[in-house]
């Protein structure tokens, strides 16, 4: 080999956004030239293993093929090729970037040196960066050079925080994950669609489109709130609206106590400033409260901690408590270096969102320099020793206390949320003791925010976390509902060459005429019922996948070529009915390394993996490959074909003497075959007579296979034949 050898060449790189040839979920693919490294695998390179694992010493825990702890290092003891190990190169710096991922492959191809390498990629941008690093670091082992694998994964991890859903939102979708009801991301930031079509919700952050646009801004006029609250019997502070720092001073005066000060319409604090008794620190609390929203607000002084509590559907599911910050003065330090040193030394505290408690900071938190101010001390103050000092009255709300509130507490809360008609509120609280009731000790609610954060219900500094995203899937998809597949509408997937969108525009007119309005994908265009609203173009997968996000579709049906499956992935996730009818085609293929009809059988067999556990399988028997595919299926599978000269499939006779359920095209009527005993179908043959394509037996197959997935989706016999008879044959122009 040469000092320095040719770079791996990155000949094509495709992001398979669903369900594909790899796995149910999205990866991106890259097909890789080894060059003159194909006669190089790792322990014919001088001292590479070592360097390699010098940069990343944690692939000796990645399994590889072997399957347990350390099998990646026995590969590369054994040798193994550098697209392999590209793979785990990659996959070990998005782990490095806090985005744990564990599936790769690399397959070889007909062409020497060419291999395809593919990874699991959440998003596509991420994913790029990925395979840049690790392209580069495994080239810099080789060569024996440096590489700054700090500053790799740093690059992988800004890409994550440009791309990924936040906090909130991540816990919202992957609690929906978790009870499988798939999502589709509709913009750059937060808003996300949780379920397809008719059976859809969308939220954006903790905001669902259950929350009504009334009460978002009832909750952002803080004193229209209290006004709601009051008149419901909910504790709340007396307070008034005032529009001058003279008038502000007079309010205090007339309360005759401690006062806070804040804007009506601000949120997460800014702007509040609490305890107050001085005209200096009114009038100054004024002229910062009045930065932040549009009116001011002084209100009486509720004693105690703050607390957040998150209301879901009616129902508290969290709490959490703030607490007051100190430091202690040492007789050398100023505020800001023991600010620095007891506070934010704290490793709980920074800047992401992946710390429960921030850091303090005096230049940009104004309410803090005015609690310094009244305590006659500024951010260069060097503070005596042994005297404390209150830095922050009402620090991070991050100390869990769900399990101690009081019922009646539980009661009042819940109770302000629905005078205020939010669906999913945080509401802020003040009191002593949250496991009494508030009336004898003074508490009172303060706010009720509409969109409330969730972190610090999720990574609370002290206690338990909750499982809130939990509790607002379960409040947008009712378990109690007992529905089996929440979110999700039936879709019928029609993989294949031969007549795919003919056999998908049957099904979804017969699905139509049962009174459910059905989207249609096909080369044919998009549909809506007998609406055409959009010709199918170059963006084949973008334009089905849309049809997902329309709130009309109660059902879907798609055509899916080999081609679609190679570039894209299946639109969907998984599906009620997948209908394979041939493995055809295959000359097209070649740029995809497909050579001959066995080897569509890994690309279309796609289709049946995604099918549900309750849905089904149909599967055309004359094929001996396509009935394979019967043992990958997880629903029912149901077998076609036509009972020729030479009688039935082998596979389909096998399949009924299992037990199973076929559709039979004999003398040109179907029977449809079943355990229970026979059923007349349609007369194809008549049907097609009386649309003058009589004889044409490769529509009759077609017409077959749509009324088998017709059958197999639920649809009777009499209205699949009365169904066929009004069927177009020629789609629309």
């Amino acid at each position: 080999m040469t000092a320095r050898p040719r770079e791996i060449q990155l000949q094509r790189i495709t992001y398979l956004r669903g369900p594909n040839i790899w796995t149910y979920r999205s990866v991106l693919e890259v097909w890789l030239d080894l060059g003159e490294l194909e006669d190089w695998p790792s322990n014919k390179l001088p001292g590479f293993n070592a360097r390699l694992l010098a940069l990343l010493p944690a692939l000796a825990e990645h399994h590889c093929g072997v399957g347990e702890r350390g099998g990646f290092l026995q590969r590369l003891d054994e040798g193994t090729w550098a697209g392999h190990i590209l793979e785990h190169c990659v996959i070990e710096l998005l782990n490095l970037a806090g985005m744990p991922t564990g599936f790769g492959q690399t397959r070889s191809t007909r062409q020497t040196g060419v291999y395809r390498m593919v990874f699991r990629a959440r998003d596509e941008q991420v994913a790029r960066v990925a395979l840049a690093q690790g392209h580069a670091l495994l080239h810099a082992a080789i060569r024996d050079e440096a590489f700054d694998v700090d500053a790799a994964v740093t690059a992988v991890r800004d890409a994550i925080d440009d791309s990924f859903l936040g906090p909130s939102t991540a816990c919202i979708v992957s609690a929906a994950t978790d009870r499988r009801i798939p999502h589709i991301r509709l913009n750059d930031g937060n808003l996300v669609q949780l379920g397809y079509g008719a059976r859809q919700r969308r939220i954006w952050t903790a905001e669902t489109d259950l929350t009504c646009a009334i009460a978002e801004n009832i909750a952002s006029d803080k004193d229209l709130t209290k006004t709601l609250l009051k008149a419901c019997g909910v504790p709340v502070p007396e307070g008034v609206a005032v529009s001058s720092a003279d008038e502000a001073w007079e309010a205090a005066q007339d309360m005759d106590a401690p006062v806070v000060v804040k804007p009506s319409d601000g949120n997460h604090g800014r702007g509040v400033t609490l305890d107050l008794t001085q005209e200096a620190d009114v009038r100054a609390a004024f002229e910062l409260a009045d930065k932040h929203g549009s009116e001011v607000l002084v209100e009486r002084y509720i004693r105690g901690n703050e607390h957040r509590l998150l209301v879901v559907g009616g129902e508290v599911v969290a709490v959490a408590r703030g607490e007051s910050a100190w430091i202690t003065g040492d007789g050398r330090s100023t505020v800001t270096e023991l600010i620095d040193s007891q506070i934010n030394s704290d490793p709980r505290r920074g800047t992401t969102e992946a710390h429960p408690l921030n850091r303090l900071d005096i230049s940009e938190d104004e309410v803090i320099g005015l609690d310094l101010q009244r305590q006659g001390l500024r951010s260069d103050s060097v503070v005596p020793a042994g005297k404390r000092v209150l830095v922050q009255r009402n620090g991070n709300v991050a100390i869990d206390c769900t399990d101690e509130i009081h019922p009646d507490v539980a009661h009042q809360v819940s109770l302000a949320v629905r005078a205020v008609g939010l669906d999913i509120a945080g509401v802020d609280l003040v009191c002593e003791d949250i496991s009494q009731p508030l009336e004898p000790q003074g508490g009172a609610i303060v706010e009720v925010n509409a969109g409330p954060g969730l972190l610090m219900h999720l990574k609370p500094a002290v206690g338990q976390p909750r499982p809130v995203g939990q509790a607002i899937v379960d409040h947008l998809f009712p378990p109690e509902d007992d529905t089996a597949h929440p979110g999700r509408i039936p879709i019928v997937g029609v993989a294949g060459s031969r007549h795919g969108a003919l056999i998908a525009r049957a099904v979804a007119w017969l699905i139509h005429l049962t009174g459910t309005p059905t989207a249609l994908a096909c080369r044919d265009g998009l549909f809506l019922g007998s609406r055409r609203i959009e010709r199918a173009g170059k963006q084949f997968w973008e334009a089905s996948h849309r049809l997902l996000m329309n709130r009309e579709a109660r059902a879907a049906v798609f055509e899916n070529d080999a081609g679609l499956i190679f570039g894209d992935g299946l639109p969907y996730d998984r599906c009620q009915v997948g209908v394979v009818t041939d493995t055809e085609g295959w000359p097209a293929l070649a740029h995809h390394d497909v050579f001959d009809a066995d080897a569509m059988f890994k690309v279309l067999r796609t289709q049946i993996d995604v099918v549900l556990a309750d849905g089904v399988g149909v599967l055309n028997a004359a094929d001996p490959r396509i009935a394979g595919m019967a043992e990958l299926c997880d629903g029912e599978v149901l077998m076609y074909a036509v009972d020729g000269p030479d009688g039935l499939p082998a596979a389909l006779s096998e399949h009924l003497a299992g037990g199973g359920r076929a559709a039979v095209l004999q003398a040109g009527r179907v029977t449809l075959r079943s355990p229970q005993g026979d059923l007349n179908g349609p007369d194809l043959h008549g049907v097609l007579g009386r649309k003058g394509r009589g004889g044409d037996a490769g529509l009759a197959e077609a017409l077959l296979a749509a009324v088998a997935a017709a059958w197999g989706y639920g649809i009777t016999p009499e209205l699949i034949a009365a169904g066929l008879e009004t069927f177009e044959l020629n789609a629309a122009a």
